[in-house]
């Protein structure tokens, strides 16, 4: 059972097939789009403002996202967030992949194709172009290759069918 908390502003929003692990927070001001996963230890919390998460998105295990009243947090589709980032009050583009511990911070903007590396660190208010590599403390952008796209598509379409099967597990409960 997921952690049920009073809500502040308006409450969750889900679309069809999404899937949130029991041990999740959900709370807030906070849409989901269709086929999104939310797993275990993740906290998304729109208390102090709203959070869009688009279509085919995975949070994966140990992810924060939060937003700030000037800050929202809007993240595009076919979007996978890495075990243990931190996504705060930014902009995220379709087909991102955001690798594990990576943190970004208020008013970043992560253009569309981007891959954002394990433990990377995106400033405040940072503009990454589209097909971009982000790597280090701070993030220092290059180009991306193809088999790194390749990466990005494939991951968001594994969480996809992994999404899929816990759901079909569940309703067999």
């Amino acid at each position: 059972m997921n952690y049920q908390f009073p809500c502040v502003g308006d409450c969750v929003a889900r679309a069809e097939g999404v899937y949130i692990a029991p041990q999740a927070l959900v709370c807030g001001a906070v849409e989901l789009a269709s086929d999104v996963s939310v797993w275990p230890m993740t906290v998304i919390r729109g208390d102090k403002g709203l959070i869009r998460i688009g279509a085919r998105c995975n949070i994966q295990d140990g992810s924060i996202l939060h937003a700030d009243p000037d800050a929202w947090l809007t993240i595009g589709a076919g979007v996978s967030i890495g075990h243990g980032a931190i996504v705060h009050g930014c902009t995220v583009a379709d087909d991102v992949l955001i690798g594990m511990g990576a943190v970004i911070l208020n008013h970043a903007q992560i253009g569309a194709g981007s891959l954002i590396g394990a433990r990377a660190l995106v400033t405040e208010g940072m503009i990454v172009p589209p097909n971009s590599l982000v790597l280090g403390i701070p993030g220092k952008i290059r180009p991306l290759d193809p088999a790194q796209h390749e990466r990005i598509r494939r991951t968001a379409e594994n969480y996809v069918a992994l999404k899929n099967a816990y759901l079909e597990a569940a309703a067999k409960l």
